[in-house]
């Protein structure tokens, strides 16, 4: 029997969460369309509320078509370091309970509690601990519970907003089946419309696959699809730790070639970075640069060097 077969993992993720963060705030904003991000023609959605999704609005979508979609909707900026003042909050919740976690995002967690059965009832822990969270951080949050980290991921999916799911061991397969292959973590767009293209709409159906057809179809992903569909996944927890990266983007009003002021732009956010490592007394040994185009077409370029935090030095290297 492989261990992940006597494994609980707890798959946990804050609902709407720059949403609830600002609804927390701001109690009027409940219960109307709320959309995080920039509202002009280059924005994009960081984050809806509940009634923003029922016309269709979704995160990273473009700011022009969520205007488009919902014109009655609430933007609101953000702001990145309440977010995560308020995530360090959960963190240290969870931390201060659960055996092992995994910080996945701002908003998303695992936990390892295989072993708690035996003394308090996993379901029963981790329902207790939900309670804690939205008592003390007043914000809803949700979880799936199953013995691997990707069953628990869609279970949390399904279980949303404001709820909890078990999957029992043994029932992955009943559980997964019925539901769509875009359900499948980290199965992309072009990947799932490529399955329903031929006839693959549901997990069931790509389950039963013949693992070769999936690999001449996608090569060396094609047997991990055929694993997920089935249920399997042996990804283990990886243990919170500080942040190994640090970053600065920034989004144009309109559509720019004016290499000179680019050039600026990118030398301005190259001081932002280090003086960010400077402040933390951090160093670096890899730059990574990511440019999107008006099309969402995005190419990247990385460096790596010696450790530094020295401007002028990544300022050459950018």
């Amino acid at each position: 029997m492989h261990d992940n077969e006597k494994r609980s993992i707890v798959h946990m993720d804050l609902d709407s969460f720059f949403v609830s963060v600002e609804v927390k705030k701001r109690r009027e904003l409940r219960g109307h369309p709320v959309i995080i991000g920039g509202s002009s023609d280059r924005g994009v959605v960081a984050s809806c509320s509940y009634e923003a999704r029922k016309f269709g609005v979704h995160s990273a979508m473009p700011s022009k078509m969520a205007r488009l979609l919902c014109p009655h909707a609430i933007w609101i900026k953000g702001d990145m370091e309440e977010y995560s003042r308020e995530s360090k909050v959960i963190r240290e919740i969870i931390s201060s309970r659960a055996p092992i976690f995994e910080q996945a995002s701002i908003d998303e967690f695992y936990l390892d509690i295989s072993g708690l059965d035996k003394f308090f009832g996993c379901m029963k822990w981790t329902s207790e601990l939900r309670q804690y969270v939205m008592k003390e951080a007043e914000l809803p949050i949700s979880f799936g519970l199953s013995k691997n980290k990707m069953v628990s991921k869609v279970a949390t999916g399904e279980s949303k907003p404001n709820g909890q799911l078990q999957i029992p061991f043994g029932n992955e397969k009943t559980f997964l089946s019925p539901l769509g292959v875009e359900k499948i973590p980290m199965l992309g767009r072009k990947t799932a419309e490529q399955l329903q293209q031929v006839g693959v709409v549901d997990v069931k159906t790509l389950s039963a696959m013949p693992v070769k057809i999936l690999e001449s179809m996608f090569g060396k992903v094609g047997p991990i699809l055929w694993q997920r569909a089935n249920g399997i996944d042996h990804t283990p927890i990886e243990p919170y730790s500080e942040r190994k990266s640090i970053s600065t983007e920034t989004t144009f009003e309109s559509d720019t070639i004016d290499v000179k002021m680019l050039r600026a732009k990118m030398l301005k956010m190259v001081e932002e970075l280090c003086f960010s490592l400077r402040k933390e007394n951090f160093l670096t040994g890899c730059i990574t640069v990511k440019l999107r185009y008006s099309n969402f077409d995005t190419q990247t370029k990385q460096c790596s060097f010696l450790y530094t935090s020295s401007d002028e030095f990544l300022m050459d290297k950018v």
